[in-house]
C-alpha cells in the first residue's frame, strides 16, 4: 500500500547519458516545487467558516498514503459531518484484488482527518457503513482544540523509500511506536532482532519474486509511475520516480528504462539493503479479516507513521508477504498469529527526507 517500489538499478547512469546527448525534455522543477509547497503544508490562520473548516479537514485527510498513491477515496461534506467513501475506479486489482489496501488507505485518511479535527476544535466520532460499500461517517462536535504532535507531523510524514542509517531505536521510542500503532482489534508486532528481520526479508524476497514474474502486476505498477516532474504535477497522483531516488525522464525513455532495469534480482538486492539498514520492522495484524478491521489497521498504521515522524523516524512499506495470497498463510505461520490477518509490513529507522509525491486537487475528491 501503500506502495514500496524502487525501480531502475543502474538507470541513473543511463538517464544521465541520454541527458548528455540532448534527448531529455525541459525540467518543470519550479512548477513541481511550487506544487509540493502548496500540498505539504499547514494552513496559515484559521478557516473563516464551518464549510471551509470541513474542506480543510478533507485536505489533511488527502495527505495520507495510498496504494501506488492512487488516492482511492471520495469525500462528502455535510452539516457538521464528513464521509469518506471508497473510490473503486482507482483500485489496483493486480496488487490488491480483494481491495484490502484500498480500505487500509481509507483508514489512513480517516486518522489524518481525526487528528486535524481535534486541532480545529472538533471531536470526530466515526461510524462504519457496511451497507454503503464500506463508507466511514464522521460526526464532528465542538470540543477544546488540541494541537497534537501527530497533527503537526501530517505535512512532514512520508514513505521514505531509501536506506536508513542502521541506528537502533531506544526502548522508550519502541514503546511509544507500539502504543501508537495499536487499536481496536489491531495489534502491531515490532521486530528488531536481526535474525527475525532476516526471516521477514526472506518472505519479502519470495513475494517480490512472485510479483516480478506477474505481467499484470508489472503493467499495473508501470501505469501508476510518474516518470518526470511535469507528469507528476499534471496528474497529482502516482509514484513519482524522484521520490524513490531514481532519475526523472520523459515517459518514453522512463518506460524503456523501467522495462530494462526492473528485474527480480535488482529489486531483491535493493530490499535486502533497505531491511539491513533499518532499525526494525513493524507488522500490523487484525483480529478479523473484514473491511472494518482493514480500515482500523490503516488508522493504526497512520498513527504509527505520524508518531514516528514526530520522533524523527522514517518508515516505508514491505508489503509483499501480505500481498501475495499464496504466501500470506506461511507468513502468518511464521508470525504465530493463528487465524488473524497480517495487514501491513513496515520497516522503520532514521534516514534522510526524500522528494515527495503530490495530491489531486480538492475538486477531484469532493462529491
Amino acid at each position: 500500500m501503500l506502495s514500496r517500489r524502487l525501480f531502475l538499478g543502474n538507470a541513473a547512469a543511463a538517464a544521465a547519458s541520454v541527458a548528455a546527448s540532448g534527448c531529455t525534455v525541459k525540467s518543470e522543477s519550479e512548477s513541481y516545487d511550487a506544487a509540493i509547497q502548496r500540498t505539504w503544508r499547514h494552513r496559515d490562520g484559521h478557516p473563516g467558516d464551518p464549510t471551509a473548516v470541513l474542506r480543510e479537514l478533507v485536505r489533511y485527510a488527502t495527505l495520507a498514503p495510498s496504494s501506488h498513491n492512487t488516492q482511492c477515496w471520495k469525500f462528502s461534506i455535510g452539516d457538521g459531518a464528513v464521509a469518506i467513501l471508497p473510490d473503486f475506479s482507482r483500485r489496483c486489482p493486480a496488487v490488491d484484488p480483494d481491495d484490502h489496501h484500498l480500505f487500509v488507505s481509507l483508514g489512513c485518511a480517516a486518522e489524518n482527518l481525526a487528528q486535524a479535527a481535534m486541532a480545529h476544535g472538533l471531536m470526530a466520532e466515526s461510524r462504519f457503513r457496511s451497507e454503503l460499500d464500506g463508507a466511514l461517517d464522521f460526526a464532528l462536535m465542538p470540543t477544546r482544540a488540541i494541537v497534537s504532535p501527530l497533527f503537526q507531523a501530517i505535512p512532514e510524514r512520508q514513505c521514505t523509500r531509501s536506506p536508513y542509517d542502521e541506528t537502533p531505536l531506544s526502548g522508550p521510542e519502541l514503546k511509544t511506536l507500539e502504543l501508537a500503532g495499536s487499536g481496536e482489534g489491531v495489534q502491531v508486532l515490532l521486530f528488531t532482532e536481526r535474525s527475525a528481520m532476516e526471516n521477514i526479508l526472506d518472505y519479502v524476497v519470495q513475494g517480490n519474486t512472485a510479483q516480478m514474474h506477474d505481467p499484470a502486476f508489472i503493467d499495473e505498477l508501470k501505469a501508476w509511475i510518474r516518470f518526470n516532474e511535469d507528469e507528476a504535477v499534471r496528474t497529482g497522483d502516482g509514484l513519482f520516480t524522484g521520490a524513490t531516488g531514481n532519475p526523472t525522464a520523459p515517459r518514453w525513455l522512463g518506460s524503456r528504462l523501467f522495462d530494462l532495469f526492473l528485474t527480480p534480482q535488482r529489486e531483491n538486492d535493493k530490499y535486502a539493503a533497505q531491511v539491513r539498514s533499518s532499525a526494525g520492522i513493524a507488522v500490523f495484524v487484525s483480529e478479523h479479516d473484514d473491511r472494518e478491521h482493514w480500515i482500523e489497521a490503516g488508522r493504526c498504521y497512520q498513527r504509527f507513521a505520524l508518531q514516528a515522524t514526530a520522533l524523527g523516524i522514517r518508515n516505508a512499506f514491505l508489503n509483499q508477504p501480505v500481498e501475495v495470497a499464496a504466501l500470506r498463510p506461511q507468513f502468518g505461520g511464521f508470525l504465530g498469529i493463528g487465524e488473524r490477518r497480517a495487514d501491513l509490513v513496515v520497516r522503520f529507522g532514521r534516514g534522510q527526507l526524500m522528494p515527495r509525491s503530490l495530491r489531486r486537487p480538492m475538486q477531484a475528491v469532493l462529491i
